[in-house]
């Protein structure tokens, strides 16, 4: 099918890159993997109805009724984002490969959209007063987010196809931005900001480099926030609590800024680049991954940061857009480098490869599971961007100056690079072989040599070889790349070998927290298929879950950490040469882990990250206890959300008043003013005491808040802690009486005086137990003098004089309280080996309840007989 392309009104002054992309149809991926994934995405694509897509536009402009919306996000106030991120995905579907049926579907798209467009200019699948609520400090669900994937939407479908309907669309739809921002005041600007906006900036920019209208330059500049940008700029880490997928497009227009108008704006590209050397080498995971529960912590606090909601891959896909784009203004390898790491280790990753389904979260935390979309039900932010990622999986392989061709990625592919006259037929394996295989064929006569430059990735485990048509090479090496320069001939073959070894990496708030890469790939070890149920957080977005202990720590036997560590070449063995996976040797888990490449874990639950400890060390017992206190407030939490997150938020019906989101040192703040509110609707336990968690800032004492349950005050106070600038939690209870059958209430807080406000997280929990009594007491060989009873606390138990240990098994009432032996926290669900080196041991327990303050203790005396 053939599209007439239109012309832009005029050509913008563009920054010059270091290296150009190729168009996405002269490369085509043949590694069998990739090439699924692709095919994957195609079906899926193709399976959507076009006129479910299309209802809610057809809606907002009073057109009849043709089909019914899609469920999940796309019925709720963020409706339409899917069909901007599909307009994108078809545009690069289309683009690689050149496919009618593509065209004709998304040709169909468009001309029904040009029905839906009003008068001003206006397109969208819910009404306009969305962004009025924005304006006026009325909860809204981020509608200029949604507006940044139509309009994306738009550009890419013209840039791919050159159709006139795309181009008169977007352009419309670029006025209507300009008139309204043009009417926005100092204070509605920073309001507007302040709310998820998306990347409003870089698809403006994208559209201006269209259409060359001065409006639409000015409403891009609208969305650039100098107020991140300078302290970003001056390498001010201040990320902590931001959105992070609010943030990482915000950085994608600043460096769209400077790729469009050039040099003049070089501020924006050092803020890009400081930015990403912030989220890179400060924030982010081995498989390049970032933030938990949708944000940034405190730099290089990671560790703790690892959960199930962490590394949304929303965000990953937005770093791989900002990486991509750094590397071809600069040619910096590093980025190269990690466009590689997280192109396979995440977005490969994220893909389900027999249904194509794709992931919101990658838990970091060991455990867990990868949960994926469903086809028709969800419409996630994560399945839009998956839409993205997998129509363009062979973009950023190869790029091209005038004289070479850049190699970035191995991966079996084919080139036809016109501008130089050459085919390249790539061959390759990793990290199964260490060999890759060019085979070159030359399409129009060569008068001058051209360079291939081939990466030499950072995983590079010692020095790699070359060799033209079988024989040795000598190559240069410069700024990373091994360069092969010549006037190729037809046939000709170079084949590069790239050694690769086992090699571990640590978190950087935990140096004894690691986990292991061979080559380009992130390992995990599978930890079993048992209980793979979801929950439900946010939107409707599906979570794993871990009811259950998983053991996540690895004791080195007879070694330290550190000695174990040093040895690694010793202590990992290949299970198979033509397969990819190890086992351990020297810990108490030889027997039990195997580590494979991450990418293809997709059934089971698996851990990335280990805890490498010695047996009894203190490190052992700060994990233990941490991992308690941690499970015990997931127990006991009905409900939460994050406080100032527009998804959460809106799932838990906010409504209010005079009210608005802010960030304070570090925290997000709802907060109102002058008899403002706000309110929730929280689940409740029925028939029992809930207690609603809050956190306040110490700067609000003095000032009033009340609190509201199902219209009945549970408080009402003015705030103060003698804590000087710290964050501090206050639980409320609401007692069984108050609660009654409900399973949900209205929480609500009234401020009536100056600005006051909640941050961070906001919890309904259930108490905590006070039993700390034991369930069972068992040895593996011996007699006890009485038999157990949670009541009894004295034992004496009877073994043969010969024995010199004995295993103890011991369970606690409830599994978060602690057990200590002889003053160690143990972990109770392993059995602990106590020697016997004289004729009468004695060992003494202490159960600390769920609660962590009640106590009861236990005296063993163990005799040799």
């Amino acid at each position: 099918m053939t599209i007439t392309p239109h012309q832009p009104l005029a050509a913008p002054i563009q920054g010059k890159f270091l290296y150009e992309e190729y168009r996405m149809d002269q490369v085509r991926v043949s590694d069998p993997y990739i090439a699924n994934a692709f095919a994957k995405e195609i079906e899926y694509l193709t399976s959507y109805d076009p006129d479910r897509l299309l209802a809610g536009f057809r809606e907002n402009r009073g057109l009849p009724k043709r089909a019914d919306k899609y469920p999940g996000w796309e019925n709720t106030e963020i409706r339409g984002h899917t069909l901007g991120h599909y307009l994108s995905a078809l545009s690069q579907a289309y683009a690689c490969t050149r496919d009618d049926g593509l065209a004709l579907r998304l040709n169909y798209l468009l001309e029904e959209l040009a029905l839906c467009q009003h008068e001003s200019g206006y397109l969208s699948a819910f009404e306009e007063r969305l962004f009025d609520h924005v304006e006026n400090k009325q909860p809204a669900w981020v509608p200029w987010y949604t507006m940044h994937k139509i309009i994306a939407g738009l550009t890419a479908s013209y840039s791919a196809t050159g159709s006139k309907t795309a181009y008169a669309l977007a352009d419309k739809l670029g006025d209507w931005v300009y008139r309204r921002t043009a009417s926005w005041s100092d204070e509605v600007h920073q309001r507007v900001l302040s709310v998820e906006y998306g990347g409003m900036n870089d698809c403006l920019y994208d559209l201006y480099r269209i259409t060359g209208k001065a409006g639409h330059l000015s409403a891009a500049h609208s969305f650039d926030e100098l107020t991140l940008f300078t302290p970003v700029h001056e390498g001010k880490d201040i990320l902590k609590s931001k959105h992070a997928n609010t943030t990482i497009p915000k950085f994608l227009g600043a460096l769209n800024r400077y790729r469009t108008l050039g040099k003049s704006e070089a501020f924006y590209l050092e803020a890009a680049v400081q930015f990403w050397e912030m989220v890179v080498h400060h924030h982010s995971y081995i498989t390049g991954g970032n933030s938990e529960w949708e944000h940034f912590g405190d730099p290089d606090m990671l560790d703790r940061e690892r959960s199930n909601f962490t590394a949304e891959t929303c965000n990953t896909y937005n770093m791989l857009k900002l990486t991509r784009e750094l590397f071809k203004i600069t040619g910096d390898i590093r980025y190269a480098d990690f466009y590689e790491n997280t192109y396979l280790n995440a977005i490969v990753s994220s893909q389900h490869p027999h249904t194509g389904m794709t992931m919101y979260f990658q838990p970091m935390a060991t455990g867990y599971f990868k949960v994926y979309s469903s086809p028709f039900e969800h419409f996630w932010c994560c399945t839009g961007t998956g839409m993205e990622s997998f129509t363009k999986l062979n973009d950023s392989l190869y790029f091209h100056d005038a004289a070479s061709i850049v190699v970035n990625q191995y991966l079996s592919s084919t080139l036809d690079s016109a501008a130089h006259g050459l085919m390249l037929i790539q061959s390759a394996n990793l990290p199964y072989s260490d060999i890759v295989e060019f085979k070159i064929s030359v399409m129009q006569p060569q008068a001058q040599s051209t360079t291939l430059k081939l990466r030499l990735p950072d995983w590079l485990a010692g020095e790699p070889e070359l060799l033209l048509n079988g024989q040795p090479v000598n190559s240069a090496v410069s700024e990373g790349y091994l360069l092969a320069s010549r006037v190729w001939e037809d046939g000709d073959t170079l084949q590069l070998k790239l050694p690769m070894k086992l090699t571990h990496f640590s978190l950087p708030d935990a140096r004894q927290v690691v986990a292991f890469k061979y080559g380009p790939v992130v390992l995990s070890a599978a930890l079993g298929q048992s209980d793979l149920s979801v929950s439900a957080t946010g939107v409707a977005v599906s979570v794993p879950t871990r009811n259950m202990l998983v053991k996540d720590f690895i004791t080195t036997v007879n070694e330290s950490p550190q000695e174990w560590l040093a040895q690694l070449a010793d202590r990992a063995v290949r299970l198979e040469q033509d397969e990819l996976a190890f086992a351990l040797r020297g810990t108490d888990e030889d027997q039990r882990l195997v580590f494979t490449p991450h990418y293809k874990q997709h059934s089971e639950r698996y851990g990335i990250y280990w805890r490498l400890v010695e047996t009894d060390s203190a490190e052992l017992q700060k994990h233990i206890l941490q991992g308690k206190i941690r499970q015990r407030v997931q127990d006991a939490t009905l409900d939460s959300l994050p406080v100032g997150n527009d998804q959460y938020e809106l799932e838990h019906g906010i409504e209010g008043e005079n009210t608005s989101v802010a960030t304070w040192d570090g925290y997000n703040i709802r907060k109102a003013e002058n008899g403002g509110w706000f309110s929730y609707r929280m689940k409740v336990a029925p028939r029992t005491d809930n207690y609603l968690s809050v956190t306040y800032f110490s700067g609000n004492n003095g000032k009033k808040i009340a609190i509201y349950v199902d219209g009945e005050r549970i408080a009402s106070e003015v705030l103060h802690t003698d804590e000087a600038r710290s964050f501090y939690e206050r639980s409320y209870l609401i007692p069984a009486e108050a609660v009654g059958g409900k399973t949900e209430v209205e929480v609500k807080f009234v401020v009536p005086e100056k600005e006051n406000g909640i941050f961070d997280l906001l919890r309904m929990m259930t108490g905590y137990d006070h039993n700390a009594g034991l369930r069972q007491l068992a040895f593996s060989e011996g007699t006890l003098s009485t038999s157990f009873s949670s009541g009894i606390t004295t034992y004496s138990l009877s073994v043969p004089h010969t024995a010199s240990q004995v295993q103890l098994n011991v369970t606690p009432h409830h599994h978060n309280a602690l057990v200590y032996a002889d003053g160690i926290l143990i972990e109770d669900s392993l059995p602990r080996e106590i020697k016997l080196p004289h004729s009468r041991t004695e060992v003494k327990l202490t159960v600390k309840a769920e609660d962590h303050v009640t106590v009861q203790e236990y005296k063993l005396q163990i005799v040799k007989e």
